[in-house]
């Protein structure tokens, strides 16, 4: 039985997760957990999170794709995972 939280549980297709993996090592990607993706959208409230290419990430995550190294999450939105390199978001003293 699922509990139900304030947060809007990411659907992203499992056959698709299963096909999925990072545009730039080709690493495993796996969904990340609740926890971080509160901290990664309390940085983007306070303009202190950048993504892969220096840009502030602007938009809340609705949650995230974590690469097998846990040193890039590829941000999801609208259950969409957003597989660019430049949207990464490097998670470097984040976890």
């Amino acid at each position: 039985m699922e509990t139900h939280t304030t947060s809007k549980k990411v659907n992203v297709d499992k056959e698709l997760l299963a096909i999925l993996c990072c545009p730039d090592t080709k690493q495993d990607v796996a969904l990340a957990d609740d926890s971080l993706i509160a901290r990664l959208n309390a940085k983007i409230e306070k303009g202190e999170l950048k993504n892969k290419s220096g840009q502030p990430v602007g938009e809340k995550l609705d949650g995230g794709l974590i690469r097998a190294d846990k040193k890039i999450l590829y941000p999801i939105r609208e259950d969409i995972p957003v597989m660019l390199i430049e949207e990464g978001i490097p998670l470097e003293g984040l976890i």
